[in-house]
């Protein structure tokens, strides 16, 4: 660009310089400038076109790298959350162990206790059975819940309203509880069950366990006190081979364990009084079935 610049400059003086000069002369001189004109003009166009550009990989780079450490917090966040979520799981999966390896025949919990919630199993045998000497509290899938359904019905949450009381009371008060829901081995195949949410014996058990863990908060149960697994078909008590055993196996257990609450603030010392929203569907949904008619093919595979 200086270059041209200085033969514009020469172009300028050479004529002032000779003066008139022929009209061939004056036409080539003034087509040679106009076109280094032209060729600056370009020029200019080009590098200011260039500094853009080169503007625009520093934004774009610097955005990069801006990203590359916005993704590795992530990252990093998202591995302590799995982690700290692990140990969760590996506490959970403890204490439900170490309650189920309680020798038999004793008590797991206070004699007052224990014989009240004796009673309590003994006034509802169609959905309860009581184990005393694991201190565990066991309902009945078949009579808790419609066929692949995981929406607690009347009698069940009625039952439910009095172990609430039960719970809370100077006897049972302190003790932390694990919902624990668990299902046979049969697959679940309904669509509508599986388009209620519940895909897989996993989610079939996690949110029947939800569905009792709701109920016992609704009624005045601590939060604070309650946690929540499912087990799928994965801790069977009875053998899947037959009817029966599949039908002790489809259960939602609630394990009184003997440890007190970590903490507990007045305001959750009530529970939550909203009721929760209601899981599953129709209530003759049976996932053993693919009719899709909803009628309850085989009642004995209920889950």
């Amino acid at each position: 660009m200086a270059r041209m610049a200085h033969v514009l400059a020469l172009a300028a003086s050479a004529f002032l310089l000779v003066g008139c000069v022929s009209q061939e002369k004056y036409n080539a001189l003034k087509l040679d400038r106009d076109g280094l004109a032209e060729q600056l003009a370009k020029s200019q166009t080009d590098a200011s076109g260039a500094r853009a550009e080169a503007d625009s990989y520093k934004n774009q780079l610097s955005q990069l790298i801006g990203n590359g450490n916005n993704l590795q917090g992530l990252i990093t966040n998202l591995t302590n959350e799995n982690a700290g979520l692990h140990s969760q799981l590996d506490a959970l999966n403890q204490k439900y162990a170490d309650a189920m390896n309680r020798p038999a025949g004793g008590t797991a919990l206070p004699p007052e206790l224990s014989n009240t919630l004796s009673q309590f199993a003994q006034q509802n045998p169609d959905l309860v059975d009581f184990d005393a000497a694991r201190g565990v509290v066991k309902f009945k899938s078949d009579v808790t819940f419609a066929v692949g359904d995981a929406t607690l019905n009347p009698r069940a949450k009625e039952v439910i309203t009095r172990f609430a009381s039960i719970l809370n009371s100077s006897q049972a008060n302190g003790y932390e509880l694990m919902v624990a829901g668990h299902t046979d081995n049969q697959r679940v195949s309904n669509p509508k069950t599986i388009a209620a949410g519940h895909k897989d014996n996993w989610y079939l058990s996690a949110h029947r366990a939800i569905s009792v863990g709701n109920e016992l908060m609704t009624e005045h149960v601590n939060p604070q006190r309650v946690a929540v697994v499912g087990y799928a078909d994965q801790r069977p008590i009875a053998s899947n081979g037959s009817a029966s055993g599949q039908q002790q196996n489809r259960r939602v257990e609630v394990l009184i364990l003997p440890t007190t609450v970590r903490s507990t603030s007045p305001s959750m010392a009530s529970g939550s009084p909203t009721r929760s929203s209601k899981r599953g569907g129709n209530v003759n949904m049976n996932k053993d079935s693919t009719a899709g008619n909803g009628e309850m093919s085989k009642p004995v595979l209920n889950k």
